[in-house]
């Protein structure tokens, strides 16, 4: 299959899912990540020298962000003003999918008894542009961001890869990578709570 087919079929199979969430009323609005399919292939992150860290303090345990605003200009600005914000302290982790990654960036997670409706969540103002590039991305410490269908609508929600995923670039904006702590990211559970977010 061409790349043009393959981007079709892709955009036919998100407008499925995109139908098939909206009828189900606990899944309306749940920002999505890659499935949980297809063979993991371990691939280190890039090292290369990048922007301003985020440190996130966990009950595991602290893990550090690298960003890189030259490839993810707006995406990584918006990010980085939700943490001064302290958008994310107080948040917990809503999602994990076993060998493959671990996503967070919701509000609503602070919030027992919303918790069907964890993953629907976040600061209610969308970046307005995929920031997809080349040069970074869906390997081992990968950060991403989660979005509804669209590139453009990604919001808080982030995941990082426990693997690679070749498959997802050019479908999610990498924001940076994961540069120490990842051993206690890979320790992360749904419900355990980020108790702050820092920029470095």
């Amino acid at each position: 299959m061409n790349i043009g087919k393959r981007r079709v079929a892709t955009a036919a199979m998100l407008l499925i899912i995109g139908v098939m969430v909206a009828d189900a009323q606990t899944q309306r609005g749940r920002a999505t990540t890659p499935p949980a399919s297809g063979r993991a292939q371990s691939t280190p992150a890039s090292s290369a020298a990048s922007g301003p860290v985020i440190v996130f303090e966990t009950v595991k345990g602290n893990f550090e962000i690298e960003t890189y605003p030259a490839e993810a200009p707006k995406s990584v600005a918006h990010i980085l003003e939700l943490v001064k914000r302290n958008f994310y302290n107080g948040q917990r982790v809503h999602r994990i999918v076993p060998g493959q990654l671990v996503q967070f960036g919701d509000p609503l997670t602070r919030d027992m008894t919303k918790k069907e409706f964890w993953g629907t969540g976040g600061s209610n103002r969308a970046i307005g542009v995929g920031e997809m590039s080349a040069k970074h991305r869906h390997v081992v410490g990968a950060v991403s961001l989660a979005h509804p269908g669209d590139p453009k609508q990604a919001d808080s929600q982030m995941f990082i890869m426990f693997a690679a995923q070749p498959k997802y670039d050019g479908q999610f904006t990498v924001v940076g990578h994961v540069t120490t702590g990842m051993d206690v990211v890979r320790k992360l559970g749904v419900n355990d709570i980020i108790r702050r977010a820092r920029v470095k």
